[in-house]
């Protein structure tokens, strides 16, 4: 086990939760700031960098010891704020390399790859992480602490670890002067089976996908 992690184990709760509540409000900022579209051909580097910084901070929450709520039942913290507008702005901000294709446990025999979104997959990180946020502004502490935890291990995290894996492929591709065929409108609603979907999700000319990463033509 390294230094960091053996640290995060034993410090203080309420200075560890600080660092995490200041890392989770950073990210919540910055991902509301990229939607806006104003700066579309930098959209995929900047969340490639927020995701993979989240990610760091799921990871110390990972590492440490199991947080447990003061209270047996969850205090109701009200209303989930609406996400669906944000969760627009990323799909027509990121068509079209909007879909990908994910194994959701690579622990499991043989599992199909699904199609997946990352303008879904942003807006289902950012649910859970408010819902955290609100336990931690009314002054819950643990209660935020042991429900970021607890969604890092069963939904965030694997949900930014997907994501991650498909913005870093993003511009790995075009890094790399590897162009992928075309999309030829995958789309996850449609009734084509997880094999189809599978089979096409991520499929973009690099010619497509290098605006908006910000990045060269090839």
């Amino acid at each position: 086990m390294s230094d960091a992690t053996l640290h995060d184990a034993k410090r203080d709760p309420d200075d560890f939760a600080v660092q995490i509540a200041d890392s989770i409000e950073s990210f919540i900022v910055a991902v509301a700031e990229v939607s806006r579209g104003d700066e579309p051909d930098s959209a995929v580097p900047f969340l490639l960098l927020e995701v993979s910084q989240l990610l760091l901070t799921g990871g110390r929450l990972g590492a440490h010891e199991d947080f447990l709520p003061d209270e047996r039942y969850e205090p109701d913290v009200g209303p989930e704020p609406d996400v669906d507008e944000l969760r627009e702005r990323f799909a027509v901000l990121l068509d079209p390399v909007d879909v990908y294709s994910e194994v959701f446990d690579p622990y499991v025999p043989r599992s199909a790859p699904v199609a997946c979104r990352i303008s879904d997959d942003l807006a289902d990180i950012i649910t859970d992480l408010r819902h955290g946020m609100a336990h931690y502004r009314d002054g819950r502490v643990s209660e935020a602490l042991w429900w970021w935890q607890f969604s890092y291990l069963s939904n965030w995290g694997p949900t930014a670890s997907a994501a991650l894996r498909a913005l870093q492929s993003l511009v790995a591709h075009v890094r790399l002067d590897q162009p992928l065929d075309e999309l030829q409108g995958l789309d996850t609603d449609s009734a084509a089976t997880e094999e189809q979907l599978a089979e096409e999700a991520g499929k973009v000319m690099a010619a497509e996908i290098a605006g908006p990463l910000g990045l060269r033509s090839v």
